[in-house]
């Protein structure tokens, strides 16, 4: 399948390393098109409507507002159009494009070592149902990424705001770690290492024991040892209502989207 990029950002880029397969690609002028192409291979096409002419999937990377102008170039083109972008509902896709198949998805960045979570979103109901082989095809070439999760599209901020944001909360989390140790007198990259494996580990544990965080927690929790101490602190500190004011503000943010 001949997957063609529309924008060439960090999202695109991620996608492609993880692909590792040339790609068609363009970007609105910053350059980013040629860039992946030096990196990764493939073609820096002249124009949307060329790439979607040549390519088997338009995977559309720009920028939300810039659907519409999109939409008037590759619309009656496009054979099937998968859509990475924030905010964009497959009800909208599929007025812009349709005939063609669309399908909306949300990866993070993770996809760059294939293993990335990819949420597929599943509309009540379509306008345009894709045909079943064409969306295999869809399915398994996220697949190759990491973990494709389905989820009723009415839920996809919710789904978003935890898979989509969460490589930024996790690293966050680790500096924090990182800085804590180093203040202890451990050395910065040790501290990061350490860091790091654990939360590595830690996280293909919980999914060993069919995530249940609870049990891992009490494996490690000796009544009043270390452990218990510093997870009293945190949850003295508000960690919980921390990360509820995060998912809050992604899902609704002020002011509205």
């Amino acid at each position: 399948m001949q997957i063609g990029l529309i924008g060439s950002g960090n999202m695109a880029r991620a996608m492609a390393r993880g692909w590792g397969e040339p790609v068609l690609c363009t970007d609105s002028g910053s350059g980013s098109a040629q860039a992946l192409v030096d990196e990764l291979g493939g073609e820096r096409v002249a124009s949307n409507r060329e790439l979607a002419e040549r390519a088997d999937l338009v995977v559309l990377c720009h920028k939300p507002y810039q659907l519409e102008a999109v939409g008037d170039e590759i619309g009656g083109v496009a054979k099937a159009v998968a859509s990475v972008l924030g905010g964009i509902d497959t009800r909208a896709l599929e007025g812009r494009f349709k005939p063609a198949p669309v399908f909306a998805l949300m990866p993070n960045t993770p996809v760059e070592l294939r293993q990335g979570v990819v949420i597929y979103a599943q509309p009540d109901n379509r306008m345009f149902p894709p045909d079943a082989g064409v969306e295999a095809q869809v399915l398994e070439l996220f697949g190759r990424l990491g973990k494709v999760v389905v989820v009723p599209e009415r839920l996809l901020a919710a789904a978003t705001a935890v898979s989509g944001v969460g490589p930024a909360y996790w690293a966050l989390l680790a500096e924090a770690q990182v800085d804590a140790a180093v203040r202890k007198g451990l050395d910065a990259q040790l501290a990061s290492e350490l860091v790091s494996a654990t939360m590595s580990g830690s996280a293909a544990l919980i999914e060993a024991k069919g995530y249940d965080t609870l049990a891992v927690r009490r494996e490690v929790t000796s009544p009043g040892g270390s452990t218990a101490r510093g997870l009293e602190a945190l949850e003295a500190a508000g960690v919980r209502a921390a990360f509820q004011d995060a998912i809050e503000a992604v899902v609704n943010p002020p002011g509205g989207r």
